[in-house]
């Protein structure tokens, strides 16, 4: 059975990425690996995490990208819109991780990032497991949820014991250990707020975190 390795939101710590994908030990050959969108912001080195990502994608066709409301954010941003919205939520720190790196004006982010921002997914399904950003919307079919839900949705989704017809594997809001329930499992522990980065193995449920 394939496994899956599913990996909560980094929001540019990469330091605590670096040491938790030389700890999960995952087979590119066979397993899969999903990260479930924020990669940047709050933290000190999008920059750095969106290159490793980057990295990573070309080794293997095995890993799943999801999109965060921060990566949402930062579309906005680029496009001109809510400009203090995602500077005033983390924005400040991609910006300077960016810069630092030699980028500035409208080539803030290299094309190979912008390739990688636009090709994120809002969720990703396969026969056991749903795997999303911020949740779902109770009683609403998948195909019909809407983006919006997929991204910033938070206690109508947490609090809700709805069965989605399988776990929904999510991120976003932040939890001091992994949230394990029989509808949902959220793999958010605050790596950006001085607590863990979590990494969910499935289907035996198994933790790593750093």
């Amino acid at each position: 059975m394939e496994r899956i390795f599913a990996v909560g939101d980094i929001h540019g710590c990469f330091d605590k990425l670096s040491i938790l994908m030389d700890r999960i030990h995952a087979d590119l050959d066979e397993d899969r690996l999903v990260f479930v969108g924020d990669y940047i912001d709050r933290g000190p080195n999008s920059k750095e995490v969106v290159d490793y990502l980057i990295d990573l994608k070309s080794k293997t066709d095995r890993v799943i990208f999801l999109k965060g409301n921060h990566e949402e954010m930062l579309e906005r941003y680029l496009e001109g819109n809510d400009t203090m919205m995602f500077l005033d939520n983390g924005g400040e720190a991609t910006v300077r991780s960016y810069t630092r790196q030699g980028s500035k004006g409208k080539t803030l982010i290299p094309d190979d990032h912008l390739a990688f921002f636009n090709a994120l997914r809002l969720y990703y399904e396969t026969p056991s497991y749903i795997f999303v950003h911020g949740g779902l919307r109770p009683h609403v079919p998948l195909e019909k949820q809407d983006p919006w839900d997929m991204l910033w949705i938070r206690d109508e989704f947490i609090y809700s014991d709805f069965d989605f017809g399988k776990p929904v594997v999510f991120g976003h809001t932040p939890f001091r250990k992994p949230l394990v329930l029989e509808n949902k499992i959220g793999i958010d522990t605050g790596a950006v707020y001085g607590n863990k980065l979590t990494c969910v193995v499935l289907p035996e449920k198994r933790f790593i975190s750093v």
